[in-house]
């Protein structure tokens, strides 16, 4: 099947950039989310940086006009049903997931596509939720989404090869990498990635480095274009630990164990750039480190 209108479910981080490259790339965008003043924020965010691409010259202005006019925002799920595509991307929370697949599952056409921009709950348990476990998909965009080439597309046990060939197309459209990954915890980046940034979290809590000197080290020493700790700010803390407890409860190995000292940034609300608090303070000109 063609795609041509696609609907995204979560107007924040993800949800926001996503909506901007499936304009941009003339897909027809329906941007839901709870909230009414996040939906304005996620447009006015969108418009920001696409006038910071033409402001660069990787797009026109009229290219800029005519993706802003293809994104339609509305704070009703069923909305999202008459669109090709349905890609969800809210809170990395299993028992939220399962609640916005329920309230839209009633309103589908019957062959849309659904998938999920999960960066590690499984697959296949959330389409097993569904009335089309054939047609459900892991569509996982890297953040942020405008800047990043890579999409991991993650099969369940059930998706047809239909629904892989459909959306594989889609990311080829928008000028993306796919990157096909099983259905295993946290798939292929975040399975690498995240454990690496909760060592680096027992590295200091283990006093081994201050905050400074274990992201100098993975930048210099690496090269690493940020270090693990500057990263686990830009992802969430909250995003990083979610992906550990999965890793962790899903493959069963005590080398996934959630280090205490994330946990504990986590519980005291410290969960990086978006709350100008995690292991740098953002609240002045210049970040400087919590520990």
């Amino acid at each position: 099947m063609e795609i041509k209108s696609v609907g995204v479910v979560g107007a924040g981080q993800m949800g926001n950039g996503i909506a901007h490259v499936m304009a941009l790339a003339g897909f027809d965008v329906m941007l839901n989310d709870v909230s009414g003043d996040a939906l304005e924020k996620a447009r006015a965010i969108i418009e920001k940086n696409l006038d910071r691409q033409v402001s660069r010259e990787k797009i026109s202005a009229e290219e800029r006009d005519t993706a802003l006019a293809r994104i339609r925002t509305t704070m009703e799920l069923p909305d999202l049903g008459q669109t090709d595509l349905v890609i969800e991307a809210a809170t990395e929370r299993e028992e939220v997931k399962h609640k916005i697949f329920e309230g839209i599952v009633p309103h589908l056409k019957e062959n849309t596509i659904l998938t999920s921009n999960t960066s590690s709950i499984s697959i296949t348990r959330l389409a097993s939720r569904t009335d089309r476990p054939e047609k459900f998909l892991g569509f996982h965009f890297m953040n942020p989404v405008p800047v990043m080439s890579l999409v991991e597309l993650i099969r369940g046990i059930a998706t047809d090869q239909e629904t892989y060939e459909a959306c594989l197309a889609v990311v080829e459209k928008l000028g993306k990498t796919a990157a096909s990954a099983e259905d295993f915890p946290a798939f292929i980046v975040n399975r690498i990635l995240v454990p690496m940034i909760n060592e680096a979290c027992y590295t200091l809590l283990e006093g081994v480095g201050n905050v400074r000197s274990i992201d100098q080290a993975m930048k210099l020493g690496a090269n690493h274009p940020m270090g693990p700790l500057e990263l686990a700010d830009f992802i969430g803390l909250d995003t990083c630990l979610a992906i550990m407890n999965v890793l962790h409860e899903g493959l069963g190995d005590t080398k996934y164990r959630p280090c205490p000292l994330l946990s504990k940034y986590v519980e005291a609300g410290w969960l990086g750039r978006k709350t100008k608090r995690g292991f740098y303070d953002y609240r002045g000109d210049e970040p400087v480190p919590t520990r």
